[in-house]
């Protein structure tokens, strides 16, 4: 069986701003290792298959960077999309090129910016995920709770399925607190960790039933593939596909998905907040990078730049110096460093986006 590696390396990361820039978002940032996440993702699938047969699917403004980072990446195999149209078009895109080299090709589709600390064990999960995924099923991969995240979807798990892995009874949206603490007090709920296996064939099937809007644009870029007329054709028709993410368009109206538990320490490292889940911090609770002097601090993420840092008396706050900018915000407040950046555009500080 030969598996498809497909890494999405799309999106703007603006949770990480300063260190995230449009030119620079998340995935390209050093955030869990000494190197950027992107090229994390790709180096945890040595062994489970050739860079010949992995694929990245990324914007016009990231792509030379991208392919800069996986190396080795065959030219073909970067995938540009000509605008962003969310998870959907990008997937079925990835779906085309596979099938026309290898129609029943697995694919394995892999969020770039994610962390995983457990290597060994999230490929034993993915290899046996494209082995149910052989047999016809959707396969996503679900992350066992380690506490109640508002953060994150769930999905609601049933019985045990014959081929492997078990029924998915319903995806949840993103709960509030309350209703988090009952998901993983009852036991049946998983994290929906946004990893996806498949057939090639079988999700271009879906895609035909439960997004017929979608079927005139992926039949004139199924005609095309392969072909030089390829990138024209892209250009021309991606930009009419709906804008729509794979969990609604495919996920959350197919029958023969599976879910497949795993357990092998993952992060989306959503925010500078969760800094410490990826990185070691010292006695104090403090995770340090760079130049930095930390007096009578506490769970504290404080990342310098070239310059020296000082921070003084402050707990459970993130300090991030950029060079250019120094962002200063509690960490329960971390998810809204996107406002920052909202009103920059707003004050056309373009300079600084």
């Amino acid at each position: 069986m030969a598996l498809y590696p497909v890494i999405m390396a799309g999106g703007s990361g603006t949770r990480f701003w300063p260190l995230s820039r449009q030119a620079r978002p998340k995935q390209f940032l050093p955030l869990a290792s000494k190197q950027p996440l992107l090229t994390d993702t790709a180096q945890r699938l040595k062994g489970l298959a050739p860079v010949k047969n992995t694929f990245i699917v990324c914007g016009p403004v990231h792509a030379k960077t991208a392919a800069k980072l996986v190396k080795g990446l065959p030219k073909g195999n970067l995938l540009v999309e000509p605008v962003a149209r969310n998870t959907a078009p990008a997937i079925a895109l990835a779906a085309l090129q596979v099938a026309a080299r290898d129609p029943k090709g697995v694919l394995a589709v892999l969020p770039s910016d994610h962390h995983v600390a457990d290597v060994k064990g999230f490929q034993r999960t993915l290899a046996e995920a494209a082995r149910i995924a052989q047999g016809g099923h959707i396969v996503t991969l679900g992350i066992k709770p380690a506490r109640p995240e508002t953060g994150y979807g769930y999905i609601q798990v049933g019985d045990a399925l014959d081929g492997g892995g078990r029924r998915v009874k319903a995806f949840k949206e993103k709960p509030d607190l309350k209703t988090a603490q009952e998901y993983v007090a009852g036991g049946d709920y998983l994290w929906n960790g946004g990893i996806f296996v498949f057939r090639a064939d079988v999700m271009l099937e879906a895609f035909q039933k439960h997004m017929p809007e979608m079927q005139k644009g992926l039949d004139a870029l199924q005609k095309a593939a392969g072909k030089r007329t390829f990138p024209a054709v892209l250009k021309r028709v991606f930009p009419k596909l709906p804008s729509i993410s794979i969990d609604y368009g495919v996920m959350e109206k197919a029958e023969n998905i599976a879910v497949l538990d795993g357990d092998f320490g993952w992060s989306d490292v959503g925010s500078f907040a969760a800094i410490p889940e990826v990185r070691p911090a010292d006695a104090q609770g403090n995770v340090v990078s760079g130049d930095a002097v930390l007096v009578d601090c506490t769970g504290c993420v404080v990342l310098a730049d070239k310059r020296t840092l000082s921070v003084v008396g402050l707990h459970d706050v993130v300090v991030v110096d950029s060079g250019d900018a120094v962002l200063v915000v509690p960490k329960d407040r971390s998810q809204d460093v996107r406002k920052v950046v909202e009103a920059l555009k707003a004050r056309k500080r373009t300079k600084l986006l």
